[in-house]
């Protein structure tokens, strides 16, 4: 395990010296930086990697930050790590992290994968709803409703011991972090932003995500000057998870574009 001191906070992390052009990849929302691991398995051994656990997730220490912060924090790690531009992956927050560090910091980023995610997540009341439902029966209490979220009916079904594997790691997540994340999502719209990412951008979207429906990942490519968008079938909000071959294959051919 890798641990670094980034403003303040320690953030856990997985690092992979390589040859070529790092590929960082940013988690979603009360998960950790493992669930990268079938697409990190199908990439060759020689790419460099970095992957991190965000303020208040995984084993990472739990800190008041926003969507600019958790930018900085990104762009402060690449630094510790000696890592100047990168291919940004990101999902669902992840995405919007992704977003954020590639318009304020635009040096660290060479091009993006932006997985279901948007440029506007949700709204206000929806966001205080989760949070007055975090505080009310805790992460436990939600988990059935977020699994629905994350993952495919199939996949709930005939993948039933995973499911129970990714609910621990869901609410394991620390009520503050998780928190903490939900609000720095409402208080992000990028929307008069994006128009002004000027790298090659492949967004991906799930047939079956219920929380960033595919129809809103195609109007963030519409919106993001000669992004591109793959539709992934039969899959939930989380296809690194439920299709890691079809991500990594996706993730190397636009990486091919970059070098």
């Amino acid at each position: 395990m890798s641990f670094a001191c980034i403003d303040g906070t320690v953030i856990h992390y997985r690092y992979r010296a390589g040859a070529g052009l790092p590929i960082v990849f940013l988690n979603s929302l009360g998960t950790d930086f493992r669930i990268w691991d079938g697409v990190v398995a199908r990439l060759p051994a020689g790419l460099p990697l970095l992957l991190m656990d965000k303020p208040g997730h995984g084993l990472s220490q739990t800190a008041p930050t926003t969507m600019e912060g958790y930018a900085r924090t990104v762009a402060g790690l690449m630094d510790h790590c000696g890592l100047d531009r990168a291919l940004v992956c990101g999902v669902s927050i992840g995405g919007m992290i992704a977003q954020t560090l590639a318009l304020s910091h635009p040096g660290k980023v060479a091009g993006l994968i932006l997985s279901n995610t948007a440029a506007k997540l949700g709204d206000a009341q929806s966001w205080q709803d989760r949070l007055g439902t975090l505080d009310r029966v805790g992460l436990e209490g939600m988990a059935d409703a977020v699994l629905e979220r994350w993952f495919s009916g199939r996949f709930r079904t005939e993948r039933p011991v995973e499911l129970e594997g990714y609910r621990a790691m869901l609410t394991r997540t620390p009520a503050e972090g998780y928190a903490t994340a939900c609000a720095a999502i409402s208080d992000t719209d990028l929307r008069e932003r994006i128009g002004g990412i000027d790298v090659p951008t492949l967004c991906l979207a799930g047939s079956d995500d219920l929380a960033s429906p595919p129809e809103v990942v195609h109007g963030l490519a519409s919106a993001i000057p000669g992004a591109t968008c793959k539709d992934i079938e039969g899959v939930g909000h989380l296809p690194m998870i439920e299709a890691p071959e079809v991500v990594a294959e996706a993730l190397l051919d636009h990486y091919a574009r970059l070098t």
